[in-house]
């Protein structure tokens, strides 16, 4: 008898997930749904996975980076200069041509329009554009002498967040997120919190994993709705099929992944599916900011239209560390700190968005017990230049600051760094750092020993050279002045 031989052709993998129940493809991999049911568990599936680190003992578990695009004023937030009011409105181009990126629009030197006071016990300096972060200067290390290389926002962008000026290189989240891991196995190591008004420039380039595995890029969340998109099934069917499915997904994707050992990204596709599907409850609790008391939302302005979106995500920033993920950062939309023109209102209303939310945050993670594990960094891309940057026509009440690669003020709080320090300067004019310099290799390298991992020794093989955060030959040093 003549046997079908269509009963023993192979199928392929596609069709056969088109052939069996339609439940089976909403469900892809969640297997492990079932061993990770709650972020805070204290099972063995909630334990750090380090795919590289640590090298010696952390200061800091997590960091929350607060990324201001477009290059804040120093000498109009933490850095004020007594000479630009002396000398306001001399000439001073010709001594810093070459540093200046719209020529055509240079002006004089220009005085601040915001008014500078000491805050704290620690005395420290801070514009009255910022009379929330004020309050909370004894907590912070404020670094008033780093540069950059380049006065251009996109290759300075990818220098701050990747170590290069170039783009296809992995950001910071994504090497801690390669060196450590995450300490919870339901939510991403590395979470990106946008702006819901847009993104920033270089858009998602900000938080890719260039080189590394794909599994280490940056998970967009979303502060209101469904945190992540498509991350639920559309249907509802019962647990026991549910489960059978994902055992049945489970094996198929181990033999397909076996018979193609070499696609790396196929491994990292699987491992980015079976995190989604042990995202679905994990995400939904950090982002529900109900269980937080209305005084707690109402500290940081999520009662007010003008900080309710910053505010909002810098208390979702705090509930993801508070449940292990390892690295938070926070974007604003385009570069609204990028004060090219109308300085006095428009880095005024930057501050407005922002700094109850920052404020709030500081206080909060100290409260909760938080702050001295959780590294909190704050800064741009660049400075700005001591001269006024003039419209075409020439009014001075319209007055910004153009781009400056020579100077930025940073700071740090927590997870391991001094309270209450200034450390830098720039010089009398504010337009370069002069003393104690910080480079960004510095930087990133402090911010790396403050996670418990080496520079040196956190590199991916790659065209024959080990590639690192702090590059090949740059001679990168710990800033230990600015360590508890």
């Amino acid at each position: 008898m003549r046997q079908d031989h269509t009963i023993h052709q192979q199928i392929p993998r596609r069709s056969f997930f088109q052939q069996v129940s339609t439940g089976i493809q909403g469900a892809a991999l969640t297997w492990l749904l079932q061993q990770d049911l709650y972020a805070n568990s204290k099972s063995p599936a909630h334990q750090a996975t380090p795919t590289f680190g640590p090298h010696h003992t952390a200061r800091a578990k997590s960091v929350i980076h607060l990324f201001m695009n477009g290059g804040p004023s120093q000498m109009d937030l933490f850095d004020p200069k007594p000479l630009l009011d002396k000398f306001h409105g001399k000439q001073h181009f010709d001594q810093i041509a070459g540093e200046v990126e719209f020529p055509e629009q240079a002006g004089a030197l220009m005085r601040s329009p915001f008014k500078f006071a000491r805050h704290g016990e620690s005395g420290m300096w801070l514009s009255d554009a910022m009379p929330h972060l004020a309050t909370q200067v004894d907590e912070i290390t404020l670094i008033r002498s780093m540069y950059t290389t380049n006065l251009t926002h996109e290759p300075a962008l990818y220098k701050i967040q990747s170590g290069s000026e170039f783009t296809g290189h992995p950001a910071l989240g994504a090497w801690a997120s390669y060196g450590l891991g995450s300490e919870n196995k339901n939510l991403p190591a590395y979470v990106v919190l946008d702006d819901p008004l847009g993104l920033p420039v270089n858009g998602i380039e900000n938080w890719q994993s260039g080189f590394l595995p794909a599994q280490h890029q940056g998970t967009r969340f979303r502060a209101t709705g469904s945190p992540v998109l498509n991350l639920k099934p559309g249907y509802e069917q019962p647990a026991a099929v549910s489960q059978l499915e994902r055992d049945l997904i489970t094996r198929l994707d181990q033999i397909h992944q076996r018979k193609h050992a070499h696609y790396h990204q196929l491994e990292a596709r699987l491992s980015t599916y079976a995190l989604a599907a042990r995202m679905q409850i994990a995400a939904s609790d950090a982002l529900d900011l109900s269980q937080e008391t209305a005084e707690t939302q109402k500290m940081y302005g999520i009662d007010q239209p003008v900080t309710e979106s910053y505010g909002r995500r810098c208390l979702i920033a705090l509930r993801l560390v508070e449940r292990g993920v390892r690295f938070v950062q926070l974007f604003i939309n385009g570069q609204i700190w990028d004060t090219h023109s109308a300085i006095a209102t428009n880095l005024k209303t930057a501050c407005q968005r922002t700094d109850q939310p920052v404020a709030a945050l500081l206080k909060d993670l100290k409260q909760r017990g938080l702050l001295d594990e959780t590294l909190v960094m704050w800064g741009g891309e660049m400075g700005r230049l001591p001269i006024a940057q003039l419209a075409a026509d020439k009014d001075e009440r319209k007055s910004g600051r153009d781009h400056n690669k020579n100077a930025l003020c940073t700071w740090m709080a927590g997870g391991g760094v001094k309270k209450g320090l200034t450390w830098g300067e720039t010089d009398e004019l504010g337009f370069a750092a002069v003393e104690n310099r910080i480079s960004v290799p510095d930087w990133h390298t402090t911010m790396l020993h403050l996670l418990g991992l080496n520079h040196e020794e956190l590199f991916i093989p790659r065209n024959g050279l080990n590639e690192r955060l702090t590059g090949v030959g740059n001679n990168p040093r710990v800033v230990e002045e600015i360590l508890a």
